[in-house]
């Protein structure tokens, strides 16, 4: 009885990292910050860009220790509208920009009890600050600090949620460097903090996190000097959750990999597309099926 007892808390409590993780941006995540090659890239004072995203996500594993505990499906249909505005301060260029998800969680199937529910996600703030910016050698270096805004959808009442109910901060990096011929390397990595949900579930329990580290790697060739083929891996690991003080044995342990182009069709208009799964989940839902579009308007 003892073993049914453990393995049932086991299942609950990746049930609670799956729903986590579906009120997430980027996405990914698993609550980290994905980035899509070339966004380190530090434009010209005075430009301006307006992004659209599109992102469909299938997940239809939920593991807890490393075994499979669940299937059925946890998927979402979420946009994103981005707005970011380049400047100089002092000798450095800066990006202040927002973010605004919006969009549809469900689950399917053996997990359907969860429901769905559409609504607007927690609204994001950032700017990134070069501390190398050489576009002659194509090399640049940033730090973002992001700013997550308890804004968005949220009901205690409801398993799922595009809000997240509690503040986040973040801090990342991303170098961006020419390698051999047509090939450039993107590194990344970042580091989020959370604050603290006290209307957790209809118990209205408190809920808190460990900081959650992400690092990301991306290799892009330039076909041409207008379309880029890209094939990016990224692991996160952290995020271990507790529930008035109680550890739910969930820490986050991800791997993944994406493929996808960038194209500008025009000089102000760029496409930008990716499909990506994960590689293997320790705790939480796996990502069969990522699919993730960009629009981007340079004005």
């Amino acid at each position: 009885m003892e073993t049914i007892e453990k393995g049932g808390g086991r299942v609950r409590h990746a049930l609670m990292a799956a729903v986590l993780a579906l009120a997430a941006f980027c996405g990914k995540p698993a609550m980290a910050i994905d980035v899509d090659a070339g966004d380190y890239t530090a434009l010209p004072a005075g430009t301006n860009l307006g992004l659209l995203y599109y992102q469909h996500v299938e997940r239809d594993r939920i593991y807890a220790g490393g075994n499979r505990v669940s299937g059925g499906n946890l998927d979402s249909d979420v946009g994103i509208a981005r707005y970011v505005h380049y400047m100089k301060l002092g000798n450095f260029t800066v990006d202040p920009q927002f973010l605004l998800p919006f969009g549809t969680l469900r689950g399917t199937n053996s997990l359907s009890a969860l429901g769905n529910t559409t609504g607007v996600g927690d609204l994001i703030i950032a700017a990134t600050v070069w501390m190398m910016n050489d576009p002659g050698s194509k090399r640049y270096l940033g730090v973002t600090p992001f700013i997550y805004v308890p804004t968005g959808s949220y009901n205690d009442s409801r398993a799922l949620n595009l809000g997240e109910n509690r503040w986040k901060f973040a801090l990342q990096a991303g170098y961006i460097t020419p390698l051999v011929d047509r090939f450039t390397l993107d590194l990344v990595g970042d580091v989020t903090v959370f604050g603290h949900n006290s209307d957790y579930t209809a118990a209205h329990a408190t809920m808190t996190q460990d900081p959650l580290v992400q690092m990301q790697a991306w290799l892009r060739y330039n076909v041409t000097d207008s379309f880029d083929v890209r094939a990016g891996l990224s692991y996160s690991m952290g995020g271990l959750m507790h529930v008035n003080g109680v550890s739910q044995d969930n820490r986050i342990n991800t791997s993944k990999f994406s493929v996808g182009f960038a194209w500008f069709p025009a000089k102000t208009w760029q496409v930008l597309g990716t499909y990506g799964n994960d590689i293997s989940v320790h705790n939480g839902p796996l990502e069969s099926t990522r699919v993730n579009l960009r629009v981007m308007k340079i004005f």
